[in-house]
This record gives structure tokens, sequence and C-alpha cells, in this order.
């Protein structure tokens, strides 16, 4: 598996759960961090045993579609693997480098992409070009969302292909006593700070609230300083605390020290929200959430917590308001997204669903 969203220590546990499964070898590449909008995110070793972790270096870091490896032929020629799992889209230049790499080692290699785009595309050359090429010599696809996949057969990819978010709940995602120094109603966000995730949305909103409220903010991006400029004009500051990304294992504390998570995504011609993890982490920890009707949030949350429609910081901020005057709503929606999210979006159901779709492969 080549994967640079396995840096993510808590996304690991998925790789150890995997490397159990019977008859399983796993290897996974990954790099030694990743550049994004949030900052560089470095490697953290968490759950590395069961399997064998490569980190190879890549080129051009932080470029989504130009990075790839270029150690990973030497890679791919010591493990001659049965399945490679490239964890990327299709039209990326670390797909295309990786899957034509292994094809010259060794044709019989099962090759699967994976793909979380849920909008139709016709991309410029190089990519259409390399898109086409895995389209072509792909065994199998796996798409994180029904959208997705509905975007593979619409483009015609006519190989197998299943629907699994890329990542399952870990377990320590879960209720934890909560220790209140205030009466405070507590409001959350985590994400990118990008004008498309509409934070400024959720900050109109809580700005129309009464009573005692908190708002924390945690991630980082190219709006936060618009963003804080906003809630000093919205005369809120006071209320709005911004922190810098934590370590995934400190996440679910922070989740937990919530009353709602929001997640306000604004849909774009270029972008509509593709899952929304943090909506099913916070479900997992038995807070309820609050999204915006983009994307895959409505699936994702189904009947376990509240859909609003987009821009809309009015119909926001009455969510809010509900949420925060009726605790016994706000402990039924709890329930009921902790529920969904174990039935779901389990790492075990995820794992399983894997191993499932590799043993089809075979």
């Amino acid at each position: 598996m080549l994967s640079k969203a396995c840096i993510v220590g808590a996304y690991q546990t998925k790789l150890t759960a995997l490397a159990a499964k019977p008859g399983m070898e796993l290897t996974v590449v990954v790099p030694p961090y990743w550049q994004d909008a949030r900052g560089r995110l470095t490697l953290e070793r968490l759950h590395t045993h069961g399997y064998t972790l490569h980190v190879a270096p890549m080129r051009w870091n932080g470029n989504f579609h130009w990075h790839y490896y270029p150690t990973l032929p030497q890679i791919l020629r010591a493990t001659q693997p049965d399945i490679f799992h490239i964890d990327e889209e299709p039209y990326n230049l670390a797909t295309f480098h990786a899957a034509r790499a292994m094809r010259q080692r060794n044709p019989h290699t099962k090759i699967i992409f994976f793909t979380w785009q849920n909008l139709w595309r016709r991309y410029p050359p190089p990519f259409v070009w390399m898109e086409k090429f895995m389209y072509r010599i792909a065994s199998a696809a796996i798409a994180g969302s029904e959208t997705a996949k509905q975007v593979l057969t619409q483009k015609g990819f006519a190989r197998p292909s299943a629907v699994i978010p890329q990542f399952g709940v870990p377990e320590i995602f879960a209720p934890q006593p909560r220790a209140r120094a205030t009466d405070e109603f507590v409001i959350g966000y985590a994400g990118r700070l990008v004008a498309e995730k509409g934070v400024d949305v959720l900050l109109r909103a809580a700005a129309q609230l009464s009573g005692a409220w908190r708002l924390r903010i945690i991630g980082s991006g190219p709006a936060q300083a618009s963003l804080a400029a906003s809630a000093r004009a919205l005369q809120i500051a006071s209320r709005v605390e911004f922190s810098s990304w934590t370590d995934s294992a400190a996440m679910p504390r922070w989740y937990n020290s919530l009353d709602v998570l929001a997640l306000p995504s604004l849909t774009r011609p270029n972008w509509k929200e593709q899952f929304g993890r943090v909506l099913t982490e916070a479900m997992a920890c038995g807070v309820p959430v609050i999204g915006a009707a983009s994307g895959e949030i409505p699936y994702v949350i189904g009947d376990a917590g509240i859909v609003v429609p987009e821009h809309d910081a009015n119909a926001l901020a009455r969510a809010l308001s509900e949420l925060m005057r009726a605790p016994t709503r706000r402990q039924q929606l709890a329930q009921a997204g902790r529920a969904r999210a174990l039935e779901k979006f389990s790492e075990q159901k995820i794992v399983d669903d894997t191993w499932s779709f590799y043993q089809s492969l075979r």
C-alpha cells in the first residue's frame, strides 16, 4: 500500500488490523512528512507493528497532483506484491508513476487506486492522460463515497469497484467523562481554514446566539487571519478560540470537550465536501453534529444529526440554539450518532470490507 495519509498515527490502526488478517503480508510506503494548508504533518509512529513500514522520500512534497516517490520502483522490485493498493486519485502523478513502475516489474500484480472525487471533471493534459492510463491498467478501484463511485461509472471505469471510506473511526474515538469548568455551551469546528469550509458562516451563526457559549476552532489555513478579523468585527472574538492542529491521539479528548460539532462546508464549482471525517469521529465520541448540505455530509449524518442549507447562517444559528436549549435532544443525537458511527464507519467495518475486496480480486 502506498499512502501519504498513513503518516497520521490514528489511521495506522487500520494497517495493524489489516495485517492481522489470515495470510496477509502487508508492506506500507509513506513519506516522512506531508506539507499542506495545515502546515507540515510529520510521520507519527504510533501503530506500526504487524506490517513493514517503508519511509520513502517524496519529490515535490506538498504538491497534491505532482508529488511522487523516486525510490518506489526499488521497493516494488523487492516486495513483488500480489495486490498494489495506491491510496491516491487516478489522475495524480504519484499514482501514474507507481502503477507504471509496478507494471514494468510485474504485469500480474493487481493494481487498485482510490478516489474521493465526487464531481465529474475533465482534467487538462497531462492529468487526463494519467487518468486514462489508470482506467486502462487498474484491476479495480475503491471509492470513498457513493457519489465518487457514480463519477467513476460516468467516466467509463468498468472494472470492479467498491464504496469503502479511506479510513474507519478507530476505537480511541469514544465518549469520555467530561469535567466541566463552566456551563458554557461549547461549539467545535475541526478542519482546514479555507473559504469552502464555511467557517465564516459558523461565526455569523454563533454571533446570533444568546446565553453563555464558546466556539473552539482547531486547524490552520490561509483563511485564519480573515476569520479572526471576522470574529472581531462580529464582536465575538473573546468567545472564539483558534488552536493549531494537535496530535491525532489527542483528538478524542478535544471532541469530548464539545457540546456540538459543526461542519458548514460550501459547495464550489470545483469542489464539494467529499466525506467529512470529523463528523464520524465526533459521532463516535457521542458528540451531536450539524452539517451543511454539501456533498456527502447529508449521507454521512443520515438521521443522526442536523443538516442545514449551505450558506444559511440563520438556519445554522437556529440549529445551534435548539441544541443549546435542549439537553435531552443533544443526548438523543449523541446516542444516535454513536450508533451510526459504529454501524457504518467503524474501523473494523472498513478493514473487513477492504479485506473482502482484496479477496475478491485473487
